[in-house]
């Protein structure tokens, strides 16, 4: 599923118009953004958590020659799945 038909399937489910449906998915996404930017988790009981983990530095390998590069340590946004998430794909009724 797109952005697209994302916005026409919350805008079905919802009975709001398509524009309305647009501006909900920008703020919610600009909102975990900001969240998770500044260091903290975005928790949805059961659907899951958006959080931010660290990588360390590590040494790399450039794959056509073999060279070895330094990788920087970094920050990276994560999703882990709840619980009702995990079951509802797995197939297990509610």
């Amino acid at each position: 599923m797109n952005r697209k038909e994302l916005i026409d399937a919350l805008a079905s489910e919802t009975g709001s118009t398509k524009a309305d449906a647009d501006r909900n998915i920008a703020a919610l996404t600009e909102i975990i953004t900001a969240t998770l930017k500044k260091g903290d988790n975005v928790a949805l009981v059961g659907f899951g958590t958006f959080e931010v983990r660290k990588r360390a530095a590590r040494i790399g390998r450039n794959p056509q020659t073999g060279a070895e590069l330094k990788i920087k340590a970094a920050k990276v946004p994560a999703f882990k799945a709840g619980a009702a998430l995990k079951a509802a794909v797995n197939g297990a009724k509610k």
